[in-house]
């Protein structure tokens, strides 16, 4: 899949996947051109890391804008592999709501000394 390092035209992208909150893995791939998304994981690390049937799961994106796996890539593209959430961010922040309680959390958690409530 990868070609010589010094082709005028390959494709080289990164790959990058986070398999947990604040962890990210990254990988620098040259490829020929017309390579699609998933030729460019395929030729990362990141195979090695998940199963097939975790990889299935994953759904892939360029610049942070959802991509078909054959989608064809260009020079320095951005190629991310997302794993599915584990929570919907809007039950999450439901429930730290719930645990703040209302008078600590949100827009006016921190007022000043004196200052009317909602200012």
């Amino acid at each position: 899949m990868a070609t010589e390092h010094g082709r005028d035209d390959a494709v080289r992208v990164t790959v990058v996947y986070s398999p947990a909150p604040r962890e990210v893995r990254e990988w620098a791939v040259v490829l020929p051109p017309g390579a699609t998304v998933r030729q460019a994981v395929m030729a990362s690390g990141l195979p090695r890391l998940l199963t097939g049937e975790q990889l299935a799961q994953c759904v892939a994106g360029v610049w942070a804008r959802k991509a078909s796996w054959e989608q064809p890539l260009r020079d320095r593209d951005r190629v991310e592999v997302y794993r599915e959430l584990r929570v919907d961010p809007k039950v999450a922040r439901r429930e730290r709501f719930r645990g703040q309680g209302a008078r600590a959390a949100g827009l006016f958690a921190r007022r000043r000394p004196g200052a009317k409530p909602g200012y």
